[in-house]
């Protein structure tokens, strides 16, 4: 059976005619409309549409079927199909301020490019902290039948789950749950302050300061541990001398610089990029130079922030955007949740021009 071409015929109500067939512009294409064009039963066209092997169709039938597919331009109901699957083709992400955050929005696109290579759609909602509005964004989720649901935060901390989200194939991306059995996908903190150590060691300097942040959080613990492996890798004793506390924020690094100067460090790592700008700009109004008088390593690979400075910083990465590509593939990969499962993803070392050889340092 051939398709005849579209007439510019008027049927009944605005229906223009294709052929036998009538279809209305104001409501999409029913598996019906196919089966009446293609001359078969409306099974047919569901089993050949879902390439059902066993069903022994003709190929000349099936030829027919995908030729009205094409020309009636069918497009399945995918609510249609979730309900009769109990899944979907969607992942749902949840997030409190990721997108509206420069460097912390790299989880979303990481997320996105994994989930569509994998033929999924991303379907995202910002929360701001609402919780209103992430009651009824999962609940919406659930609704649409999600194959699994993202939850993530812009900075590594813990968090309480959802009630709703206890029962679903969920996974936390840059926080955790202590008390709830779920996998979460978070930077290795440790090893990443273990790298921003040895960026400095590793060019002969012995005396590196440490600035920690004054905030409670996974990363103040695990880097500073970092820091302090590396050194009793490379046999130096810790000094708690140059280990100092500031605000995670610009004015914390102006403010630690003096401490810094006297404390006779040639190198420092510092809790974030931003402490280091701050950093920058102390040491700069007491003319010490960097890197010929200090060397300076940051933390996170604020794009915007470290590539710019003068000189550019070596900063520790965090890794935002596997952080997403991972989230995806464990809630793909439906872990089994037994236990604190924690997937831990390598901060890289991004060396620019703070760091110079110790030979070089006062």
């Amino acid at each position: 059976m051939r398709v005849s071409a579209a007439r510019n015929d008027e049927g009944r109500d605005g229906e223009t005619v294709h052929g036998s067939v009538y279809t209305r512009h104001a409501r999409h294409v029913t598996l019906k409309d196919v089966a009446e064009l293609a001359g078969v039963s409306v099974s047919t066209v569901s089993l050949v549409m879902n390439d059902k092997k066993d069903a022994r169709i003709a190929v000349k039938t099936q030829e027919r079927v995908h030729r009205a597919i094409h020309e009636l331009q069918y497009r399945p109901n995918a609510l249609a199909q979730n309900l009769v699957t109990g899944s979907s083709k969607f992942i749902g992400l949840v997030t409190d301020s990721i997108a509206t955050t420069p460097f912390a929005g790299q989880i979303i696109h990481g997320a996105q490019d994994r989930a569509w290579k994998q033929g999924y759609v991303l379907l995202i909602v910002n929360t701001e902290g609402n919780e209103s509005i992430e009651r009824q964004a999962i609940r919406m989720f659930l609704e649409y039948k999600v194959h699994g649901i993202l939850y993530s935060t812009w900075y590594h901390h813990e968090i309480t789950l959802p009630e709703s989200l206890k029962d679903m194939n969920t996974v936390l991306v840059n926080c955790y749950a202590d008390d709830e059995n779920l996998t979460s996908v978070v930077p290795d903190e440790f090893n990443g302050g273990r790298t921003a150590a040895n960026m400095l060691l590793g060019q002969g300097h012995r005396r590196v300061a440490f600035v920690n942040t004054t905030v409670e959080s996974p990363a103040r613990a695990g880097r500073l541990a970092g820091y302090r492996h590396a050194l009793s890798e490379r046999g130096i004793e810790e000094d708690p001398s140059l280990i100092f506390a500031a605000e995670p924020t610009q004015e914390g690094g102006r403010t630690v610089a003096e401490s810094i100067c006297a404390s006779g460090a040639t190198g420092v790592c510092c809790h974030n990029d931003r402490v280091a700008m701050g950093l920058y700009d102390a040491l700069r109004n007491r003319g010490i130079s960097v890197p010929s008088d200090i060397s300076v390593v940051g933390f996170d690979d604020q794009e915007v922030i470290a590539a710019h400075m003068l000189p550019p910083l070596s900063t520790v990465a965090l890794p935002h955007y596997e952080l997403g590509a991972s989230g995806v593939d464990a809630v793909l990969s439906r872990p089994v949740n037994t236990g604190d499962h924690r997937i831990l993803i390598s901060c890289p070392a991004v060396y620019r021009a703070s760091v110079a050889m110790q030979g070089n340092a006062r």
